[in-house]
């Protein structure tokens, strides 16, 4: 048996284990790998009351023998088999187990004690019997995850080691016995009873008068009880990814994670980290707190709280045992607490944020939610969620890549886009459409889905799809259809900043970097890791066109609050985003040097956000404008950094535009009155006009063209879609799953934009006679 115990090298190798640690770039702890939740102290901050307890109580003669307490295993031995059963093991064997649980184990056989005194004897010739007791003292158990005396009196006395009492320090020890049996927490009087035995050990060993002792026997337990919850540091989404990959890294190589001490640097910076983290929770507490008022009482909304009681196991279980269904919600919705806990997770908002350096593609800041504790699913690379408007600018690059310019012209009019036999295609703005000509610079700046949507029947929704993939969005399906240029297809806000660097990087896709190299504790490296060759995108001159006019979306646009509300200054683009029904809302930021992204919702998009704080520009861009602040403040963003992109100061020409609104005004002027011509005589038929998803190849594209359908007020309309002011007609809104275990997600068809609801503008006129509005080029 002796040779299949630990031998000294195990021993060794137990005894100098250390976690792995991941490393901000600036050489900050950022979290620690360990197997327990257990922090090593040196024997000598250890209260003396606690060594003179342990001795007294489980190995008196511990500096007498060598590992092995012969009278007294043989005392143990003789009172067992009188039925007495005793325990003989020294502090050593103790140890033995506790350092080998799986190897020697707890079982009542020869076997077992043979290995543990083999076991025993090898740590009395390793290490003196100081370092022993160090040793046992920081693995020893003591229940709720506390391993060692330092956690142990942290969690049940808030205090450290050093500052144990003779009474706290009897209670410990005296847990010893049985941690199970004799807790404090759930059996305090067997602690007590257990703890006055210590008391009168230490009297008996000459550590304590009996007259203290009598009084000390008298005194409750006063326990300080506080869980210890393990350190998550400061962004333990990004911890938790990792430390998956890391696993996967170190079982190729026979590495540890929690015994090899590696140590991980990373790419995040500790301070915009913390920026970071500081601005999402101050922001969603601030969003929470209108939510909570938007959401007081639960049965405002009986359909939706129906439909959220169906979906737990709760009724799931009630169904099952023969409730019937009715009866089933009447009686969980009349349960206060159940109704409470219910409403209360689900209408608890959420957020992420993540920060690019887009020349070298370092990550810098990761937060996937607003708490770890209460939601440990990542909202950074995890989840998948429509993108809104912020995904209308691949539709430009695509264009701008094409050889438009930012100053072609489109009429903003009402559009009907026909995606199948039976499926016509609305999109609207929430403001009425001017029915003039407008750039695609103001069609992106103010974020106009008309003219969007015409802009991707010119372009193609595959090539639009080909130019998003390109650019960073390389792990979310795309649906090459109309309605991607609105950002129908969920992604992760991981690929969006990623294709956002790409923008401002003047086109070159960088792949996200986390980990720069691994290395030993004492410096060696072990492995250094090299990003790709970055990649060109999008054509320079394309890609600092696209840029250009995306600053006129925190100049003047959308995303005007970025410099009026936090007085941001220097060379910034970007753009807001809003789902159908404020479901989601996103704001993403471009500076030379950092790139910052956020995202605003509930888990489930059943639950949506209101009219007056629902808008991207009102909720995401507060998080990216708070933490652009705080970095501006501590100087970590320079504000006189510029992007290589020119700034374009052309403007179409006046008259030009002036001559086509006039050519616009005589059309529908022309078209009105043959509109109130006598019907005595009928007018020959024509059949409908088309506009087909893409224009077939031998004929030229046809950009905002009215078809000859009968357009219907909205008030008119299927009163399914009439609180939903982005949606205009179309199928119904699908079903579908978040990846990774994501909540569940509707996608819908039409994103908001991000202004105030107003009526729906009056019918259009019909077609002219030639078919249609011409190409309106740039001038």
């Amino acid at each position: 048996m002796i040779p299949d115990a630990p031998s000294k090298a195990d021993i060794q190798g137990r005894r100098s284990q250390s976690p792995s640690v991941l490393v901000t770039a600036d050489g900050q702890e950022l979290a620690a790998f360990k197997r327990t939740n257990r922090e090593w102290i040196k024997l000598a901050d250890v209260s003396p009351h606690v060594r003179d307890a342990l001795l007294a109580t489980e190995d008196h003669r511990f500096f007498e023998h060598g590992g092995l307490d012969l009278r007294r295993t043989l005392a143990a031995a003789w009172r067992t088999m009188r039925g007495d059963l005793q325990g003989g093991s020294t502090l050593s064997q103790q140890l033995a187990r506790n350092m080998f649980p799986e190897e020697i184990g707890r079982a009542p056989t020869l076997e077992r004690k043979v290995k543990e005194a083999v076991t025993a004897l090898r740590l009395e010739s390793l290490y003196g019997k100081d370092e022993i007791l160090e040793i046992y003292l920081n693995t020893v158990p003591f229940l709720y995850n506390a391993y060692g005396i330092e956690m142990a009196a942290r969690t049940y006395f808030d205090k450290s080691a050093r500052e144990l009492d003779v009474l706290e320090s009897a209670t410990l020890i005296g847990m010893l016995k049985g941690t199970t049996y004799y807790n404090p927490v759930l059996n305090p009087e067997r602690a007590a009873q257990r703890r006055n035995i210590v008391l009168a050990q230490l009297v008996k060993h000459g550590k304590l008068l009996a007259e203290e002792c009598a009084r000390l026997k008298k005194q409750p337990l006063a326990l300080d009880f506080e869980r210890q919850e393990e350190d998550l540091g400061a962004s333990p989404h990004l911890a938790q990814q990792l430390k998956r990959w890391l696993i996967a890294w170190a079982d190729k190589r026979g590495y540890n994670i929690y015994a090899d001490g590696l140590v991980v640097r990373t790419t995040i910076d500790s301070r915009l980290q913390q920026m970071a983290v500081t601005a999402l929770t101050a922001e969603a507490d601030k969003l929470q707190a209108i939510a909570d008022k938007a959401y007081a009482k639960p049965t405002r909304n009986k359909p939706l709280l129906d439909a959220l009681v169906r979906d737990t196991a709760q009724f799931r279980a009630e169904v099952e045992a023969g409730t019937p269904d009715a009866q089933a919600l009447k009686k969980l919705e009349g349960d206060s607490a159940f109704l409470q806990a219910l409403w209360k997770d689900k209408t608890h908002l959420q957020a992420a944020f993540l920060a690019q350096d887009p020349a070298n593609g370092h990550v810098k800041a990761w937060v996937g939610s607003r708490d770890f504790r209460q939601d440990q699913f990542d909202h950074v690379q995890q989840a998948r969620r429509q993108p809104g408007s912020t995904f209308k600018p691949f539709v430009y690059g695509a264009a701008f890549e094409m050889g438009l310019s930012p100053n072609e012209l489109f009429i903003d009019q009402p559009v009907e886009i026909r995606i199948d036999a039976k499926t016509v295609w609305k999109p609207t703005d929430v403001h009425e459409s001017t029915n003039e000509p407008t750039t695609l610079r103001d069609g992106l700046v103010f974020s106009k889905n008309t003219i969007t949507a015409q802009l991707v029947q010119r372009v193609g929704a595959q090539r639009v799809a080909s130019t998003a993939k390109a650019m960073g969005v390389r792990q979310s399906k795309l649906e090459e259809v109309p309605s991607l240029a609105l950002g129908t297809s969920p992604v992760t806000l991981k690929e969006m900043v990623s294709a956002y660097s790409t923008i401002a990087a003047s086109g070159r896709y960088v792949e996200p970097v986390l980990v720069l190299r691994i290395e030993k504790r004492n410096g060696e490296v072990i492995e250094d890791f090299h990003p790709r060759a970055a990649e060109q995108a999008l054509p320079e001159v394309a890609a600092n066109t696209l840029l250009d006019v995306m600053r006129g979306v925190v100049d003047r646009g959308t995303g005007a609050g970025i410099r009026s509300r936090y007085g941001l200054q220097g060379d910034l683009a970007g753009k807001t985003g809003t789902t159908q029904d404020n479901t989601d809302g996103w704001f993403m930021l471009m500076h030379p040097k950092l790139v910052a992204g956020a995202w605003v919702g509930f888990n489930d998009a059943r639950i949506t956000m209101g009219d007056a704080w629902g808008q991207g520009a009102r909720n995401a861009l507060l998080v990216v404008g708070n933490f652009f602040q705080q970095a501006s403040k501590a100087k970590l963003v320079d504000a006189k950094a510029k992007f290589n992109a020119p700034r374009d100061t052309s403007q179409p020409d006046a008259d030009a535009i002036e001559r086509m609104k006039e050519w616009w005004a005589s059309t529908n002027q022309a078209a009105q009155e043959q509109q109130q011509l006598p019907t005595v005589v009928a007018a020959p038929q024509r059949a409908p006009v088309i506009v087909p998803v893409s224009p077939p190849p031998e004929a030229p594209a046809v950009v905002g063209r009215t078809p000859d359908f009968t357009w219907t007020p909205k008030s008119q309309r299927s009163t399914e879609f009439q609180d939903s002011p982005g949606f205009s007609g179309g199928p119904p809104p699908r079903s579908g799953t978040a990846e990774l275990g994501g909540p569940p997600y509707r996608p819908s068809l039409e994103p908001r934009d991000e202004r105030p609801y107003l009526p729906p503008p009056p019918a259009p006129p019909a077609a002219n006679a030639q078919g249609g509005i011409p190409i309106l080029r740039s001038y």
